[in-house]
């Protein structure tokens, strides 16, 4: 009973600090300052070439390739 109860404890412990030690970064941050911060917009120059086209949102010749080694891959050779 004794054995149990200190695992119990050691448990409770370890687990205390695994929380406070996550923790520990959101309490030291800093307070945020009301400055106001302005992002520039992305560079979307290179975006043009074919490695790059996605009209809906899937890389076109990825999707391809990707397609093209189904059979080989379900398929025994």
């Amino acid at each position: 009973m004794k054995k149990t109860f200190v695992r119990a404890v050691t448990g409770a412990a370890l687990a205390g600090l695994v929380v406070l030690g996550s923790a520990a970064p959101a309490l030291a941050a800093q307070e945020a300052s009301n400055d106001v911060v302005v992002v520039d917009e992305p560079d979307t120059s290179d975006l043009n070439n074919i490695w790059t086209f996605a009209p809906l949102g899937v890389p076109v010749l990825g999707l391809v390739q990707s397609l093209n080694g189904v059979p080989g891959k379900l398929l025994p050779s």
